[in-house]
């Protein structure tokens, strides 16, 4: 009978200690250099030497233990609820390079469709954060905010809270886009809403519907006209409604995002629906392919490397203030609305 196999101890973990010790500088050195605060406080020899240790010895840092001892984690938790949507790319890469190396970005989904809630964000201060970016958060989220990390909202207008949001101003390129329209002869609009419920598709749904009685158009509604940010499912919705849109003589539809517009450019021409001639069409982001869908789509642009950056200089701001204080923190200071602007291309 053959003996069983010995099964070879795990190999003990590499410290710093010994990492400093093969490099010849102290252990703080070695901190300095693997968490990157080595600018004007570490010889570049000694980076050298360091980062060759590293290599050889195979080290890795426990980012556990550190956030153990400090209480928190570099860590930055971004929760989105589709983050399959292009338009969080450019948020990302705004949160990315805003946060520099120091900070590590963790992606949370909720899942499509689906707002962020309280319940989701509970479970991640588990992780000790260094802060939370939570983007188009539900009702339920806004009246029970999490407590136990810094906290900032994204794309969350209309509502006062007691963490720090960033928002779009939406009135001037929605007021842009509607003036381009009425000048274009257009008398009745539609509207191509999200099923994602937040307050950020509420605000342009109801600035757009405010918006064209103000320069002398008609908003003909059709609630059931929603459809999730998804080009094949608007297209679907699209394709059901057009006729009730076209006997309402509606000429121009504005739609709640980018991603849906590409739906109804597509639906339009299974359809043999001229756009512009027949139907005008317009969107919100100014995502990439907007500039090489056929027609080139007219938009109102919505930046969201401005809105990423702007949300990680809050969350710093609150971080600071939070930093050797022994009383209640301020009321979170209104943070400058970032200007979104119409984009016109052939469309509409």
């Amino acid at each position: 009978m053959s003996r069983p196999e010995a099964i070879s101890p795990r190999p003990a973990r590499v410290t710093a200690a010994e990492v400093a010790e093969l490099a010849g500088t102290s252990t703080a050195t070695v901190s300095l250099v693997v968490n990157g605060k080595t600018a004007g406080r570490v010889s570049q020899t000694n980076i050298e030497r360091v980062l060759s240790a590293v290599r050889e010895l195979g080290y890795v840092v426990d980012h556990t233990a550190s956030s153990l001892a400090k209480g928190t984690s570099n860590i930055v938790i971004l929760v989105a609820p589709d983050l399959s949507n292009p338009f969080y790319g450019r948020v990302i890469s705004g949160i990315k390079a805003e946060l520099g190396n120091e900070y590590q970005l963790l992606l949370s989904v909720t899942g499509e469709g689906r707002n962020p809630s309280a319940a989701d964000v509970h479970r991640l201060v588990a992780l000790r954060p260094a802060g939370l970016l939570v983007e188009a958060p539900d009702d339920e989220f806004l009246r029970d905010l999490p407590a136990g990390a810094p906290l900032v909202l994204l794309d969350a207008p209309g509502r006062e809270t007691q963490a720090p949001t960033v928002n779009f101003d939406l009135t001037g390129g929605i007021g842009a886009l509607l003036a381009h329209l009425a000048d274009r002869g257009h008398t009745r609009i539609g509207y191509l809403d999200s099923l994602t419920r937040t307050e950020t598709f509420e605000l342009r749904r109801s600035l757009v519907e405010r918006g064209a009685a103000e320069h002398g158009m008609e908003y003909v509604a059709i609630p059931e006209a929603a459809s999730l940010i998804d080009p094949d499912g608007a297209a679907t919705v699209f394709a059901e409604h057009w006729l009730r849109w076209r006997d309402a003589g509606v000429t121009a539809l504005v739609c709640a995002t980018d991603s849906h517009a590409y739906g109804v450019l597509g639906a339009a021409r299974e359809l043999g629906i001229s756009v512009p001639g027949t139907l005008a069409v317009s969107g919100f982001d100014n995502l990439p392919a907007s500039a090489i869908v056929a027609p080139a789509l007219t938009t109102v642009e919505l930046p969201g490397e401005a809105l990423g950056r702007g949300a990680v200089r809050a969350l710093m701001a609150q971080r600071a203030e939070g930093d050797g204080q022994d009383h209640e923190p301020s009321p979170p200071a209104a943070a400058p609305l970032i200007g979104a602007r119409l984009i016109v291309r052939d469309s509409a």
